[in-house]
């Protein structure tokens, strides 16, 4: 069920459904919610989701004071304060794990675990902000449903396209809610972003990676690295998904999330 609040004067939307231990999901560039319409519905037997619309996305407002990934986190834990919530698990996927990571670092005492879903704690390179920095001009010239039907088939492996590129089709389709002002946003705070790879070695509590063997926006051998530096680490590869494992690999990635969720 959506549910909404004020956020800096803006509406912020959400789905909550289910009882239980608050579990929240963060989605990624170029979605909403509904990327996780596969898991909303197996999880929330077991647990309280919470899944926003990240101010841009969605049903929520886009927000031009929310200039960095840490303001985006800060919102999030203006929601969790709505409903008097002081712990929970967050499972962030690709962007969304960015906000994970910036909530991981500042409000740790809000997480009992939290994951990354085809998402890094690295930092951009120089070579990933550069493309980034040439997208932005291409959204304002173009606007946002051309730039995310270029990009959006490449989130996903081959073997997906071949055979669900009706699914495929209905993303890019989902994608014209979209404004420019937002999709610049978005890829400005993740050019700014810092390298957060000291959570993960300071973290104390399980840290969850979900890896895609042929995920080129975030390879598989990036995240491998990562691995070994939280405490507890909760790893598994998803075979020939790409980056949108979601819909690649649902009952794999749902069985996994659940057992993290709940072990």
């Amino acid at each position: 069920m959506y549910q909404a609040f004020q956020y800096q004067g803006k509406n912020v939307s959400y789905q909550m459904t289910g009882e239980g231990n608050a579990v929240v999901l963060l989605h990624g560039f170029g979605e909403d919610s509904t990327i996780f319409n596969h898991q909303i519905d197996i999880l929330k037997v077991d647990c309280l989701l919470i899944v926003p619309d990240l101010p841009g996305s969605g049903l929520s407002d886009f927000n031009e004071q929310l200039d960095s990934i840490d303001a985006f986190a800060t919102c999030i834990h203006a929601l969790l304060q709505n409903h008097n919530i002081d712990k929970c698990i967050m499972l962030g996927h690709s962007m969304g794990g960015y906000i994970t990571l910036a909530f991981a670092s500042l409000f740790p005492s809000y997480l009992n675990k939290f994951g990354l879903i085809h998402s890094t704690a690295f930092a951009d390179s120089e070579e990933k902000k550069i493309i980034r920095q040439k997208g932005i001009p291409l959204m304002n010239e173009y606007g946002s449903f051309a730039f995310l039907k270029n990009t959006i088939p490449n989130l996903f492996g081959e073997k997906f396209k071949k055979n669900h590129a009706e699914k495929i089709e209905a993303l890019i389709e989902l994608s014209k809610q979209f404004s420019k002002e937002a999709l610049v946003q978005y890829y400005n705070i993740m050019i700014l972003r810092k390298d957060k790879t000291q959570v993960l070695r300071n973290s104390k509590i399980p840290v969850l990676f979900i890896i895609g063997t042929d995920d080129v926006a975030i390879p598989k051998d990036d995240i491998l690295q990562q691995t070994t530096l939280p405490d507890f680490s909760y790893i598994h590869i998803l075979q020939e998904a790409g980056h949108m494992g979601m819909w690649e690999a649902t009952d794999q990635l749902n069985k996994y999330l659940l057992d993290f969720i709940i072990t």
